[in-house]
Order: structure tokens, then sequence, then C-alpha cells
């Protein structure tokens, strides 16, 4: 949870930060299941699954800004696939009473976090949708996200 306040804009002149959804949609869907009806069938063979994660920020000409939380499953088994689902999940935020040097964690960890709820149980219908069991991705740490794109960027961040 977040000390931020998603319902509405801070005040006029107030220094209080402020988070306001103006939109949610689907950039883009995919559900793959190459092996339709034959990997549906049950098996004692656990999935590996991986899970990939990417968050994209951009300001607007109109002040207001654009996120993207990217999402991809990918479930394996030893016979081959199973499914490749992978959402592109974009929302237009207001944003206010944030220091310019502060902006950047806000769009990339606290705007995630109010968009994953929504791209996580699309992703458990689209896998439901598809014959396999509701697929539903655990929290993710944004922060730790953002932490770890940041040092692979700069390999000097946190070394003293």
């Amino acid at each position: 949870m977040t000390d931020i306040d998603a319902g509405a804009a801070a005040p006029e002149g107030s220094a209080e930060p402020g988070i306001r959804i103006l939109a949610q949609f689907i950039r883009d869907l995919s559900m793959e299941n190459p092996r339709a009806p034959d990997a549906l069938r049950p098996s004692q063979d656990q999935p590996q699954i991986d899970l990939g994660v990417e968050m994209n920020a951009r300001g607007r000409e109109d002040g207001l800004f654009e996120v993207d939380l990217k999402l991809s499953a990918r479930a394996n088994r030893t016979d081959g696939p199973l499914f490749h689902v992978e959402l592109l999940y974009g929302g237009v935020f207001q944003i206010s009473g944030v220091q310019p040097e502060e902006m950047e964690p806000v769009l990339l960890i606290e705007c995630p976090r109010y968009l994953f709820p929504f791209a996580r149980r699309i992703i458990a219908e689209v896998t439901s949708e598809g014959g396999f069991p509701p697929f539903l991705l655990d929290p993710i740490d944004f922060g730790g996200v953002y932490a770890a794109r940041k040092a692979q960027q700069d390999p000097q961040v946190g070394h003293a």
C-alpha cells in the first residue's frame, strides 16, 4: 500500500502528493495456446513458468502521464509449451505535488501498483478462457524491479 491518495488530486497550493487515474486500457493482449487441445490433458509434470515484467512511462503535452505495465507469462512442460500470454496494460495519470527528482519512482513504482490488480485479473481470465486453470500472478515488488533496472543501467549505483 502507499501513502499517496489515489482518490483525488491535491488541493491547489498544497504540497501533498496526489495521483489520479484518469483512464485504464488494454494496449495489447496476446494469448497463445499452440498445442491445444493436447496441452489441456492432465499431467503429473508441473509446468515451468517464466515471468516478465516491464514498466514504462512518458509525459504528455497536456501535463498528464501515460504508464505502461507489460506482463508476460510462458508455461512449458517437458513435452512442450502450454501457453504464452502477454499483456500491455496502460493508464493515464494526473500527478501533483511531486518534486521532479521524485517523479520517475512515482511513475515506475506507484503507478504500476495501481494498474497491477486489473492486469492480473485480465491474465487470469484469458488463461482460463484458454482452457487452463486461471493463472494468478503473485504480487510484484515494483520497487525491487525498479531498483534492479536502475542498477542494471548504472552498475555504480549501490556501491560505495
